[in-house]
């Protein structure tokens, strides 16, 4: 089993939480664990989706992200896909793999 796969299965095991506590729509890895050239300083890139009936603010989405970082045992690098730049969130999203 890869790391990516390692840190997928955990993050499936825990997004049922997430949605219900942050209001978490879709979740997805991209970047250098899912293309398979993570060193071990690497972090884990996600896309996050949220409920747009749920609001919160900077702090919020900083301890969602240390969380994760916490409960995965990676530092977790956390990117909202409504905050993605038209470029770059093109190649971003024809990467992504969600879960």
């Amino acid at each position: 089993m890869t790391a990516l796969q390692i840190l997928r299965d955990r993050l499936a095991q825990i997004l049922p939480e997430l949605q219900q506590t942050y209001g978490i729509t879709r979740l997805g890895t991209f970047g250098s664990y899912q293309r398979g050239e993570q060193t071990p300083t690497s972090d884990l890139d996600l896309l996050v989706e949220f409920d747009p009936e749920r609001r919160f603010g900077l702090l919020t989405f900083c301890q969602i992200e240390n969380e994760l970082s916490d409960r995965l045992s990676v530092k977790v690098d956390l990117v909202m896909k409504t905050d993605l730049k038209p470029r770059i969130g093109d190649r971003l999203l024809a990467e992504v793999e969600y879960l």
